[in-house]
């Protein structure tokens, strides 16, 4: 999504979602450690003015930001510097819950900046379209699996340039080829268990990714997308599991799913860890 710019220097990006739920359920799951966790990352919250958010990305990719407003369940906003480079400015994310008629409330995240350079403008544009495919698994989330406990897990992956072809041997390995929305899917016998229904398969600007609302190894979420990255491609493939028991199903099955992409997809070995 384009920058947006107004007379007082502001820049800002935005996304919004319209997500099933009263306000008071959806503050839990975009305010609450457990409940971004159950569609995010792993994330701790402060729920006060002055409290710290730590969203984790991955290991060495940990983000915090320190709450400035808290307005419970309508509003807060976190400030932080997202460390893209020398100068870098204080970045302000809000976010609000507006309750619609039906049931629904429409979720908005937006990053607010104040600089005159266009140095970030495209990191934040990124953004954006991570938002939108976040909000994916939020909305799936709260439709199908609102108020259950969640326990998640990440893989990462990289295959060489275009990004197509690294689509195609991700998805051809795990049986997964030619996915379509609404489609009943499985992974072949060459990859651990995963079965469930096409819930996204992509679009025509972003086509490598989906989305799959999983009843194997458990009731819950599974979502793959790509991103390129330094001359190669980054993959990641989430799993969001929910229940009682799905704590004992991510320990049963992150091994062997951890296992897999490092035989198909492995990350490099960094020169600090051969030494």
């Amino acid at each position: 999504m384009p920058v947006k710019k107004d007379a007082s220097g502001r820049r800002y990006v935005e996304a919004e979602v319209e997500v099933p739920g009263t306000p008071e359920e959806v503050w839990q799951v975009i305010a609450t450690g457990p409940g971004i966790s159950s569609w995010f990352v792993p994330t701790t919250v402060e729920e006060h003015a002055g409290g710290a958010v730590l969203c984790n990305f991955g290991p060495g990719m940990e983000s915090v930001s320190t709450i400035t407003t808290w307005d419970p369940p309508h509003r807060y906003v976190a400030d932080s510097r997202d460390d893209m480079g020398p100068d870098d400015p204080t970045v302000a994310t809000e976010w609000i819950v507006e309750a619609r008629s039906g049931g629904t409330c429409v979720v908005r995240v937006v990053h607010s900046w104040f600089t005159s350079s266009d140095a970030w403008d495209d990191q934040f544009e990124g953004h954006t379209y991570g938002w939108i495919s976040f909000f994916r698994v939020l909305r799936l989330y709260l439709a199908h699996f609102r108020g259950q406990p969640s326990s998640s897990f990440q893989l990462m992956g990289v295959a060489p340039e275009p990004k197509s072809a690294a689509w195609e041997a991700l998805t051809g390995s795990l049986g997964l080829t030619g996915a379509a929305i609404g489609q009943r899917v499985s992974t072949s016998q060459s990859a651990p268990p995963l079965a469930g229904t096409v819930e996204w398969a992509g679009q025509p600007e972003w086509p490598e990714e989906l989305l799959l609302r999983l009843d194997e190894p458990a009731p819950g979420i599974a979502h793959l997308v790509l991103h390129p990255m330094g001359g190669q491609v980054s993959m990641t493939v989430r799993f969001y599991l929910y229940g009682d028991q799905a704590p004992a199903a991510v320990a049963r099955v992150e091994p062997e799913w951890q296992a897999w992409m490092d035989a198909h997809f492995a990350l490099p070995v960094e020169a600090s860890e051969v030494a």
